[in-house]
């Protein structure tokens, strides 16, 4: 009797984040580059003083020992997420340290002030709402494969950009109730927060962001348009988190889905529509070459 195939086993992936002050940063990434290491996981973390964020990938032991790890080390409310995927979603293990879990820029107290969460069940009737202004704190790539309908883009490259934006719109939102909503809840901590400094007061965002959503919310019920940008090999995720269907363009990050992917511009890892006209001849040869050891190495 021949023997059955071996089954694939899935990799874990967890976003997980927690505003909590952190004594020393630099011991807390060396722990966590040894955790990693022996239990060969991917992805990449950051630690800060005030406290963790990041997307890992691995299995399941791995992922359950990094989360022992950090409640040892008192992240005990972290806001983490768990999907699946079915090849290596990162390259290599990262542990940065940076001033800022999320950079936004501007100082602001995410742990003593922020918006009010809103649950996925809760959402859809906030979106329904005439007196209630959506905004999509996210970048104009991310919003560009999907968002919820009637959410305002504020057109944003980085985070950076959003204090600028909200001093530009505060006159539009004032007296409003301001809803706002990103991929995991995490920068929705800072900008709430910032909304509430510059003296808003009704202020909300999605508990868990687009991924505890489109987790939680029945497909049939959705208000969800499009597939949300993960930053990983991935590229998108749907509703149940299951893969998407969207391909990254390697020169400019943009998501592609496949109509745009038959776009006499797209060359796989050298251009697309989006970007096409804004590199040189010789900016795509080392393109092509880059793709090509890239292919060579999946051989």
């Amino acid at each position: 009797m021949s023997q059955a195939a071996p089954v694939s086993v899935p990799f874990i992936v967890a976003a997980l984040y927690q505003f909590r002050e952190v004594a020393d940063p630099a011991a807390l990434r060396h722990a966590l580059l040894q955790l990693g290491r022996a239990h060969d996981l991917c992805g990449t973390l950051i630690v800060a003083s005030e406290g963790l964020n990041g997307t890992v990938a691995g299995q399941r032991e791995g992922i359950d020992n990094l989360r022992a790890f950090l409640h040892g080390q008192g992240f005990t409310q972290l806001e983490d997420k768990e999907s699946t995927a079915t090849t290596r979603p990162f390259r290599r293990f990262k542990v940065r340290l940076k001033a800022e879990i999320v950079t936004l820029g501007v100082p602001v107290s995410p742990r003593e002030q922020v918006g009010t969460y809103v649950s996925p069940a809760e959402w859809n009737a906030l979106l329904d709402d005439p007196d209630t202004v959506v905004i999509d704190t996210r970048n104009r790539y991310e919003v560009k494969a999907g968002t919820f309908q009637g959410a305002v883009n504020p057109q944003i490259d980085s985070f950076r950009e959003f204090p600028a934006w909200l001093d530009a719109h505060a006159a539009d939102l004032a007296g409003k109730r301001v809803a706002m909503y990103c991929t995991g809840g995490i920068r929705c901590e800072k900008s709430t927060s910032l909304l509430l400094q510059r003296g808003f007061t009704d202020v909300l965002h999605l508990q868990g962001g687009i991924l505890r959503y489109l987790e939680d919310m029945p497909q049939e019920q959705t208000r969800w348009d499009g597939e949300c940008f993960v930053f990983d090999g991935r590229v998108t995720v749907g509703h149940g988190l299951a893969q998407g269907d969207a391909v990254m363009c390697h020169s400019c990050g943009w998501p592609l889905d496949e109509h745009e992917r038959q776009h006499p511009a797209y060359e796989d890892g050298v251009s697309c529509g989006q970007c096409a006209a804004q590199t040189t001849e010789a900016q795509k040869a080392a393109f092509r070459d880059r793709q090509r050891q890239f292919d060579a190495a999946l051989l």
